[in-house]
């Protein structure tokens, strides 16, 4: 039974970091700011960066307000297929929320049992261990992007409805 409340707090603690990382690059704005900057989109797409930034804060509502059932940004028109993918991507926004929560629940109890038992220390390996992900998963991004891209997508949605066509989704020019 220790062996098991183990796992299921390392587990619990593992899948809050990483959901709460997600979370963070997803809502972090001044992210996609900088890279409509660095890649000069508003020239590339003969827009202001006023009207990017607008669009992108209407996609960003969609994807995280349940109440939000429409994607109708204003300078990018979508098609079905493009439509369909933002929905998909919302649900997994939402399953990312709903982890989060349910791992800090479970994290919490679990970091509690181990300041009150003074069993902190047997974190450290675990987050060692741990530590090593993050630079190899850079390593790989910055090996084959594209390659690791392909394969997200390939994991996580079940069609090709992620595949935008510039001319029907020009979403994707930015």
């Amino acid at each position: 039974m220790r062996y098991l409340k183990k796992i299921t707090g390392l587990s619990s603690l593992f899948l809050f970091i990483i959901t709460v990382s997600i979370a963070f690059v997803i809502l972090f704005t001044p992210l996609y700011y900088f890279s409509v900057w660095l890649h000069e989109l508003p020239a590339q797409l003969n827009m202001s960066f006023q009207a990017l930034i607008d669009n992108y804060h209407i996609l960003l509502r969609y994807l995280h307000f349940p109440w939000v059932t429409e994607l109708n940004m204003p300078d990018f028109p979508s098609s079905e297929s493009g439509l369909f993918h933002f929905w998909e991507v919302k649900l997994l926004f939402y399953l990312n929320y709903a982890v989060l929560i349910i791992s800090l629940i479970g994290s919490f109890f679990y970091a509690r049992a181990l300041k009150k038992n003074r069993r902190i220390w047997t974190l450290q390996k675990p987050f060692f261990i741990a530590s090593l992900v993050p630079p190899l998963l850079l390593m790989f991004l910055a090996i084959n992007f594209d390659r690791m891209f392909l394969l997200f997508h390939e994991i996580f949605f079940n069609n090709d409805d992620w595949l935008f066509n510039p001319a029907t989704d020009p979403i994707i020019l930015a």
